[in-house]
């Protein structure tokens, strides 16, 4: 079976979080996980004035195959409480599958990066499920499968039972090794799940 993992990220911390998912789901046997990210809608102008670094040579991904996946876990930067544009505009080019209802009872996670711990961590979760409710996809949360790492009060962490998550602040902070177990779990749990949900159907 076949998991896959997009995401946009602009300046990284979301694509350290995809690549931690993408691990703990290729440790459940049988599953492949494949990593994809979305188009850029920002001009190279605007980016070079954001000091974005030049984007990875992870595949960029087109909305139609998105239904050769048997499972996903999307991630984005939040902006304002939201989902960023660049992941929007990816999720309204998928009106075909929509109409068709390819991705209806696929299961699907949802990760992201704020820039402060009162940025969005769960709104951004929040305000992504109505994309999944409309395709007919399973939200998967983590809850509290993650066991003591959700309950760390000593140090700074992103995610919560929504999802792995963690804080760029001004972006020099990078993702921590507890907000890179949480990513490996997540990827891990949904894995797992998509797993069932396909033998089950065979």
């Amino acid at each position: 079976m076949l998991s896959c993992d997009r995401y946009y990220s602009m300046y990284g911390h979301v694509e350290k979080l995809a690549e931690e998912i993408k691990k703990g789901a290729a440790s459940v046997e049988g599953v492949e996980a494949k990593l994809w990210q979305v188009p850029e809608t920002l001009h190279e102008d605007v980016l070079g004035k954001m000091s974005a670094p030049p984007k990875s040579d992870v595949p960029i991904i087109t909305p139609n195959e998105l239904s050769e996946a048997d499972g996903f876990v999307f991630g984005f930067p939040t902006r304002f409480g939201m989902m960023s544009a660049q992941f929007k505009a990816f999720f309204d080019a998928t009106g075909g599958l929509w109409r068709t209802q390819q991705l209806a009872g696929k299961p699907a996670g949802i990760f992201y990066s704020t820039g402060s711990q009162g940025g969005g961590q769960e709104t951004t979760a929040l305000t992504a499920i109505t994309q999944l409710v409309h395709h007919g996809m399973i939200f998967v949360p983590i809850g509290y499968t993650f066991g003591a790492g959700m309950f760390e009060m000593e140090k700074v962490k992103g995610g919560s039972p929504y999802g792995a998550g963690t804080y760029a602040g001004d972006g020099s902070r990078q993702p921590s090794d507890l907000e890179l177990e949480q990513a490996f779990h997540q990827g891990k749990h949904i894995a797992t799940i998509a797993k069932k949900l396909k033998g089950g159907a065979a």
